[in-house]
């Protein structure tokens, strides 16, 4: 597609920049937001929004999938739901043959829309489908569509009736990224624009053959040796039962991050440089991106939440 990777991370800044450019037209504010799920995209991982309801999420969702040119499926999680319901079923056809028809699963960017709010076993299915890229029903098994990239939201108030999804599924998602109020110009900017009959039209930026493209480019950066000794130190400082872990986190954090964070923070760093126009990334890098990474990958104590000490003020005191 390109000469070399040079030129192909040159393209990728100016892609990027366009692409954001495009976002805004409909999604005021939320640059942060915006920027963790592109990073998240590109790194070829999966997002969990948190954010209490009406901040536009599932439009951000919607805005991101019509600019990068992929096909969008929305799916609703209510306690109901199945796992035939995602991911499709077998029926008999007038030869009397079964067939399998695709669920909403077989989309390019799945939007999962209040994922705690359905059983374990169906949020179970989402995950298989995210961890292999493929789904298994009826002994058959389904390659899903390339890229595959799935965003779940979760509401942070009204926890009655939810099924929180335990540690081991939580680790799934790359990023969980905080959606919170926007500012008071920004809200005045959204109501102005969205109360009137103005329409917006998004041109597509990107296409999927190009995504894998740049997906394939990001891997291929190549990391210091002392950035990717910081990432890992960082992740086993979280560690509480580690001879390295410093005193808050052997006080205050009950479970660490794992391997799959400090591989994380290696891939979205990478895309942090890329976007930055870096060839290669540095520690600041790892930095930029290790709250949303570790934010859901470690498990406070009861003496953490008795002296109100929140899981970004624990991060940033072992950054």
């Amino acid at each position: 597609m390109y000469n070399s990777d040079v030129e192909g991370l040159d393209a990728f800044v100016q892609k990027y920049n366009t692409l954001n450019k495009e976002i805004s037209k409909v999604i005021i504010g939320q640059e942060e937001v915006i920027k963790e799920v592109l990073i998240t995209v590109f790194s070829k991982g999966h997002c969990l929004l948190v954010g209490v309801p009406g901040l536009a999420k599932t439009l951000l969702v919607n805005t991101i999938a019509d600019a990068l040119g992929l096909k969008f499926n929305r799916i609703q999680f209510t306690p109901d739901l199945m796992p035939s319901d995602i991911i499709g079923s077998e029926i008999l056809d007038e030869t009397k043959q079964f067939k399998f028809i695709k669920g909403p699963l077989f989309a390019n960017i799945i939007l999962a829309d209040e994922i705690n709010r359905t059983p374990p076993k169906t949020q179970a299915a989402l995950l298989e489908a995210m961890q292999e890229k493929s789904v298994t029903t009826a002994g058959q098994s389904f390659e899903l569509d390339k890229p595959f990239f799935v965003l779940a939201t979760q509401n942070p108030i009204e926890q009655e009736g939810t099924y929180p999804l335990p540690e081991a599924q939580l680790d799934r998602f790359m990023f969980n990224v905080w959606v919170d109020y926007p500012s008071y110009e920004e809200e005045l900017a959204i109501v102005e624009a969205t109360t009137s009959n103005k329409e917006v039209e998004l041109e597509s930026v990107l296409n999927a053959e190009e995504i894998i493209y740049f997906q394939d480019l990001i891997r291929r950066i190549p990391v210091p040796k002392n950035v990717l000794e910081y990432a890992v130190k960082l992740s086993v400082r979280t560690r509480s039962t580690d001879a390295s872990a410093p005193e808050l986190v052997k006080k205050f954090i009950s479970w660490g991050a794992g391997p799959r964070a400090s591989q994380n923070l290696i891939l979205a760093a990478k895309c942090h440089a890329a976007i930055n126009g870096k060839y290669s990334p540095d520690i600041e890098d790892v930095q930029a991106v290790a709250i949303p990474i570790l934010r859901h990958r470690l498990v406070r104590n009861y003496m953490a939440e008795a002296e109100g000490y929140s899981i970004e003020r624990i991060i940033k005191e072992i950054l």
